[in-house]
């Protein structure tokens, strides 16, 4: 295909019936590139959401195991997750009871809707065991009583008869 002026020495100029067309589908294709890069940013989220979920339900699982705890597993649960995701999540972690082998710990993160009608919740599970029963140390029974040594004999060294 040749252009006006081709071939005689005058720069090419687009004809003018293709002037603008490039902006035309620019812009009937920029809504289709906004709804994937918002589903990508809405992915990403949600795929952090759930990592921190694991985080926190770890922390409490972890926490509830503990012999003594310092501190609560559901505070233990909300304090290892960011601040963002803390503050939208639940975090349900039972204490061991001495008739469990394990335990549970879940957290659940609401996450906001981006788009209207897209919010969905994340639930991320771990499960630890609980320590044993502590086995109770038998106490020796004390040794019958000697003896006591008079104040004055003398002291005799080890050994000697």
């Amino acid at each position: 295909m040749q252009r006006e002026g081709a071939g005689r020495g005058t720069p090419l100029r687009p004809r003018p019936r293709d002037s603008g067309s490039a902006s035309v589908e620019f812009l009937g294709f920029l809504p289709l590139l906004l709804l994937v890069a918002l589903a990508a940013l809405y992915l990403g989220l949600a795929a952090f959401a759930a990592q921190q979920a694991g985080t926190g339900a770890r922390a409490a699982a972890r926490t509830a195991t503990l012999d003594v705890p310092r501190a609560a597993p559901a505070a233990a649960g909300q304090a290892a997750m960011t601040t963002w995701v803390a503050a939208r999540a639940t975090v349900d972690a039972p204490p061991c009871a001495t008739t469990t082998e394990r335990i549970t710990a879940t957290v659940t993160v609401d996450m906001p809707a981006i788009i209207p009608g897209t919010a969905f919740t994340v639930t991320r599970q771990a499960t630890m065991s609980c320590p044993p029963a502590p086995v109770p140390v038998p106490v020796p029974a004390p040794a019958p009583a000697s003896a006591p040594v008079p104040a004055s004999a003398p002291a005799r060294a080890v050994g000697m008869p």
